[in-house]
């Protein structure tokens, strides 16, 4: 079998698809209920005259063999264990031997270390308890080989396989054994031609270098593992911390970031053994680096791997560093200091490779370092004992020689701005791709390196000491000017002043005129200098600049603002054209509208002619540009969205758009742009939107006859959802023939659409239609003949369709309230009873939030006119096998506390309150969830489940028990209890904030605790029949003649109930003081009606607390 395996695995490295599936299909075939496979596969791992490729492709298949039948454990298992513990304990012991043998190829170790982990994370301890001893005898007696390999596989169970039983017993000799090797020099051997001189290093010294960096990462992965038991062993865990680190981690830790590198060789040194002893010598110190941070997280220090990390070991050790900071501060600086002629010649002057890490995933070159202590230095910035100290010398220079000296800010300026250069690399890559520049720019990169790190090191300077940073950071520009340095030193100046104004900027702070004006003259330099990257630092500088400066360089600010305009057409380079055109942005949103208003035309027509020269297939990759476009576009749009109207800012707005369907940002913006201009065209009368209309209709339904049903696309959604804004900010009535234009269109995709996102907005656009015009619309009729409403009537029946997602028809119930209060049951006729048996039908077995709400706003609307009614209406829908009124006020109620959007909120309060007010018996029939039971136990409650729960025991009505799908356990309470907990929880949430306690219930809701009795609230009998309604042929009133359409005076009153001031929702519940007002009124009213004193004591104690609260 192995070399049939050998030759199986050569092929599943072909290039040949067809070779390769079929070499894939024999090892699964195989692999099946064949113990002897896997003996194979590790068998051909473990053999020397393998390929190492190979032996690679062996183990991995290994792995995944494991995974699927090694124990129910993994996820992948496939539901049967085939191997006998004879052949586990094979496999275990051969993985653990090429794992840390210490004579296999890296690649080979580690793979065979990670399927050890696997295994060890389902047997470990019970059925390999031997391992963990195995691993901690071969660390401080093997060779280096094998130490580094037990190493790997210590720090893969460290991270993978221990409970807390097991971690404690270990952890203190886990710690001394990592420790003892991150310690030891005591290998080293170095012969010396003449004093300090390093001619030699032997083998083994070099590995030495890379096993106290990896011993130093495993401790790390400890300190991640005392987090998680941080919250439920803290004493101890503090304790284990001072006992363990402070006399051997801590002096460790420091005296590593106090070590000086050697010079780092040459790109030309052939020297194998100098190099990789310089590459562990990086590594060692970085992953120091990495754990004095979170040693010292108490001090606000940042984690640049993982920001995570801060917030969880900032609680491990508090005060432990607090003493040693200044000095870890001082360490950093000398370091950065020391490094920076290094740094300059590898990678600015040249285009050494950096970002490397080696094949245990350690990095070794200097950018990681510098990035690494430039971060730990930011952080150091945060620890009082270091601001304490840096400030009292800063008061002392300045109180010595003035503010304009040379101090400890000016310093830091100085080194920032040697590494905030521009690396060979990145001035390569930016001028192929102006993309890429951007990002950068824009900070939507993932690639953080140490000229973002200098940005944001000044950042942290100035949001502790403002106008100290600003003072430093002009005096040492000036300095910097007036020297002979190159364009990469004054340009990076500029950056890191970009960077400060930018946190200016989203802090809502502004800079001095007189700091202001001092940086005038060094942007005035950039923008006249012959080197793009510095020419176009100067632009977006300028636009920061004016944006922070308040009024204070208006003057200058529009003279900068012309330069822009002029070099987005006369500039030959790309990178200065669009750091113009981002630099636009900034003088728009600061310049008074009297000065960039007679300019706008200027500028969108000099963004028609830069994309006139562009090729726009290349720009669909070049999405950061297209955002800046876009962004650039709308802030001049905005000034005065009549410019729409004529010209082609409309034309440019979908053009981009089109271009960048894919990406959210763009669609977002070009949305959110389009609203604002139906809006505030619509509001400008009757006579601009038709213009409007006539503008854009052809360009969208145009994009719907481009797409077809095997081609949907993100054009097409798009389309949809500008559609849907259009409608919605419509006139009433809407323009002469829009119904006739887009009904065809929005009828087809409703009908046949799958697409969920298009389904959404196609709806919306319909429902808007009706709103705003419906007679248009129901006496348009379709190339069939079909009228308006009816059209409408089976968009509504495919939608509620079960077959259609929840989150696709999430709209079709306001589409659906609205075709019953705009048609009437006179238009509807017996289609009116089955629309809604088919709502409620649909209620029944809906799951997705929105769409549950969109469906009970249906009843909730009708319930505002007709409220009993609605109830006699449902009692005689039978849906499945239970009764209507039962599937519907179970999903109302169970849902209200999570609608969205203030008119609906509004809608459905009212609503309930005028069913509670009905006081009909079949409603306290009905028998709905209640309240959370929490369990004894110590299961994690999260706060959906928590919002609903006060109390493990409240008061219901009957003892009866309802088979809900949810695992959670409930209360059963009555609907009319329930109606007044959830107006209870809406009276809190309207008022933005719950109010002081200690108001008296009585006084405020005229309820009196005293006189309350303590009995059941059993008013009703208990033997009324729920299936007695559907014998009942009465009309309800919405299902009369009597119920006319919108113009009815009912409903124009109820439109001025509901009506509400046009704010834009957002998923943040604010105060809402008309709702406030009309819940108090109403529990004002119900509180004194009888009986309202036992609902009051069936609430629980915290909702009778929150009526008290309410004045």
């Amino acid at each position: 079998m192995e070399d049939e395996l050998v030759n199986l695995l050569d092929q599943t490295q072909s290039s040949i698809d067809n070779t390769r599936r079929q070499a894939e299909l024999r090892l699964q075939q195989l692999q099946q209920s064949n113990e002897a496979y896997p003996l194979a596969l590790s068998s051909i791992a473990a053999h020397d005259s393998v390929p190492v490729s190979i032996r690679q492709a062996a183990l991995l298949n290994l792995k995944t063999y494991v995974l699927a039948n090694w124990s129910s454990q993994f996820e992948e298992f496939k539901g049967q264990i085939i191997l006998g513990d004879s052949t586990k304990n094979t496999l275990r012991q051969t993985l653990l031997q090429l794992a840390t043998n210490g004579r296999e190829d890296r690649k080979v170790e580690s793979a065979a270390s990670f399927v050890v982990s696997k295994i060890a994370s389902a047997d470990y301890p019970s059925e390999w308890p031997e391992l963990l001893p195995h691993l901690l005898q071969i660390i401080p007696t093997g060779s280096d080989g094998q130490l580094h390999g037990a190493i790997k596989v210590l720090g893969d169970l460290v991270e993978e396989c221990f409970s807390e039983s097991q971690f404690f017993p270990v952890a203190r000799e886990l710690v001394k054994v990592l420790y003892d090797v991150a310690v030891d020099e005591g290998r080293k051997q170095v012969s010396s031609s003449s004093p300090g001189l390093i001619t030699s290093v032997d083998a083994n010294q070099i590995q030495l270098k890379t096993l106290r960096a990896l011993a130093t990462k495993v401790f790390l992965l400890m300190l991640d593992t005392l987090e998680i038991l941080m919250e439920d062993h803290k004493d101890a865990i503090k304790a284990f911390a001072d006992e363990a680190l402070n006399s051997t981690w801590t002096p460790f830790l420091m005296n590593v970031l106090k070590s000086r590198l050697p010079s780092p060789p040459s790109e030309e040194n052939k020297d194998i053994e100098q190099v990789e002893s310089y590459r562990g010598s990086v590594a060692l110190k970085l992953q120091a680096m990495k754990v004095g941070l979170p040693l010292s997280s108490e001090l606000g220090l940042f984690m640049l791997t993982s920001p995570q990390v801060l917030m969880r070991i900032r609680s491990l050790f508090p005060s432990m560093l607090a003493p040693q900071s200044p000095a870890m501060f001082s360490a950093a600086w000398d370091e950065l200091s020391a490094l920076q002629p290094a740094y300059h010649e590898m990678y600015i002057e040249n285009e050494r490779q950096g970002r490397l890490e080696d094949a245990d995933g350690l990095p070794y070159t200097l950018d990681f370092l510098v990035l690494e202590e430039l971060d730990f230095m930011q952080a150091c910035l945060r620890a009082p004992p270091v601001r304490r100290e840096l400030q009292q010398q800063l008061q002392a220079q300045q109180a010595a020689n003035g503010l304009s000296s040379s101090n400890w800010m000016t310093e830091v300026m100085r080194f920032a701005f040697a590494y905030a250069q521009i690396t060979t690399e990145e001035e390569g890559l930016w001028e192929i791709d102006v993309n890429i520049f951007l990002s950068e720019e824009i900070s939507i990169t993932t690639n953080y390196t140490p000229r973002t790190a200098c940005g944001d090191l000044v950042i942290k300077l100035g949001e502790w000491l403002s106008d100290a940073t600003v003072d430093g950071l002009l005096s040492y520009t000036r300095t910097l000017y007036s020297t002979e340095q190159g364009w990469k030193a004054k340009e990076a100046a500029l950056y890191i002043l970009n960077q400060l104004l930018g946190d200016f900027q989203d802090r809502d702070r502004g800079i001095k005129a007189e700091a202001a004006h001092g940086f005038v003259d060094f942007i005035r330099y950039a923008i006249q200098q012959s080197d793009s990257f510095l020419r176009a630092r100067g632009y977006l500088v300028a636009g920061n600049l004016t944006k922070t400066s308040g009024d204070a360089l208006q003057q200058v600010s529009v003279s900068f603002m012309e330069m822009s305009l002029r070099a987005i057409s006369e500039e030959q380079s790309e990178v200065v054209k669009v750091s113009c055109i981002k630099a636009l942005q900034s003088y728009l949103q600061a310049l008074p509208p009297a000065v960039t208003l007679p300019m706008q035309g200027t500028i969108i027509n000099s963004l028609s002619n830069h994309l006139q020269t562009q090729d726009l297939n290349d720009l669909i990759e070049s999405e950061d540009l297209l955002v800046t476009l876009e962004e650039t576009l709308r802030d001049a749009i905005l000034l005065d969205t009549r410019v729409c109207l004529d010209g082609p800012a409309l034309s440019l707005l979908f053009m981009i758009a089109n271009h960048g369907a894919t990406n959210f940002q763009i669609t977002m913006i070009a949305s959110e742009t389009f609203e604002e201009i139906s809006s505030t065209i619509a509001a400008l009368g009757t006579d601009a939107y038709t213009r409007l209309c006539e503008k854009v209709l052809p360009s969208l339904t145009g994009i719907f006859d481009v797409g077809s049903l095997t081609q949907e696309n993100a054009l097409t959604n798009l389309a949809a959802e500008l559609l849907s804004k259009l409608a919605e900010h419509g006139r009433e009535p809407l323009p002469h023939g829009f119904v006739a234009a887009v009904m065809p269109k929005l009828n087809f995709l409703l009908l046949n659409s799958t697409d969920e996102e298009l389904l959404r907005s196609a709806t919306s656009a319909v429902k808007f239609i009706l709103i705003h015009d419906y007679r248009q619309l129901f006496e348009w009729r379709d190339e069939s003949g079909k009228g308006g409403l009816e059209v409408v009537l089976v968009i509504i029946d495919r939608l509620l369709n079960p077959s259609v997602e929840d989150s696709a028809a999430a709209e079709v119930g306001g589409l659906a309230a609205e075709v019953v209060e705009k048609a009437g049951a006179e238009r509807l006729g017996p289609f009116l009873m089955q629309l809604l048996k088919a709502v409620a039908m649909r209620l029944a077995s809906a799951s997705q939030a929105q769409f549950i709400q969109s469906l009970i706003i249906v009843f909730a609307r009708l319930s505002l006119v007709s409220a009993h009614e609605v109830v006699d209406f449902l009692a005689q829908v039978q849906v499945g096998s239970e009764n209507g009124l039962q599937v519907v006020m179970s999903k109302w109620l169970e849902n209200s506390v999570m609608f969205a959007g203030y008119d609906e909120i509004r809608q459905n309060v009212i609503a309930l309150s005028k069913l509670y007010s009905l006081q009909d018996p079949r409603l306290s029939q009905i028998m709905v969830k209640g309240d959370l039971i929490i369990p004894q136990s110590d299961r994690i409650v999260t706060r959906s489940r928590a919002r609903q729960s006060t109390c493990s025991s409240i008061f219901t009505s009957r003892s009866i028990s309802l088979n809900f799908a949810d695992p959670d356990q409930f209360t059963i309470v009555p609907a009319p209890l329930k109606i007044i907990k959830v107006l209870v929880d809406e009276l809190l949430s309207a008022s933005g904030a719950p109010r002081g306690p200690g108001v008296d219930p009585t006084a405020d809701f005229g309820l009196d605790d005293d006189d309350s009795d303590d009995g059941d609230w059993e008013d009703d009998p208990d033997t009324l029949d729920l299936s007695a309604g559907a014998t009942k042929q009465r009309k309800p009133a919405f299902l009369s003649s009597e119920f006319h359409p919108a113009s009815d005076d009912t409903l124009t009153n109820l439109a001025e109930l509901m009506a509400y001031a046009d704010e834009p929702q957002t998923p943040a519940r604010q105060r809402d003081d008309e709702t406030q007002a009309y819940l108090i009124q109403f529990f004002r009213e119900v509180a004194e009606k009888p009986g309202f004193g036992d609902v009051f004591n069936a609430l629980s104690p915290e909702e009778q607390e929150k009526l008290r609260s309410m004045s």
